[in-house]
């Protein structure tokens, strides 16, 4: 069983070109809770996918204003995690992409 704090730090997969090309170098990238810390990510990526964390990198955005005719309409910051796992560890969620 994952503990409840687990399952939320890890929002979902972020699929790109880029992130597809860092899955050769065993590289996965995550959306994840702005408040969550490396330490955090690497306990849930090691729970939830059963894999061996090497190094967590992350990254955070600022949220971004647009403007929509006469409104100006700021979009949420986000954070994102690239999680590096030991050589012949796999998540296969990101498998077949």
């Amino acid at each position: 069983m994952v503990n409840s704090h687990l399952a939320g730090v890890l929002r979902r997969p972020i699929i790109t070109e880029r992130s597809t090309k860092l899955q050769d170098e065993n590289k996965y990238t995550f959306e994840v809770e702005l408040t969550s810390n490396r330490g955090l990510i690497k306990q849930a990526v090691e729970k939830l996918f059963d894999v061996t964390v090497l190094q967590v990198n992350t990254i955070r955005t600022r949220g971004k204003t647009k403007r929509f005719g006469p409104r100006l309409v700021t979009k949420q910051a986000t954070k994102k995690a690239i999680v590096t796992l030991k050589p012949g560890d796999k998540i296969t969620v990101f498998e077949g992409i």
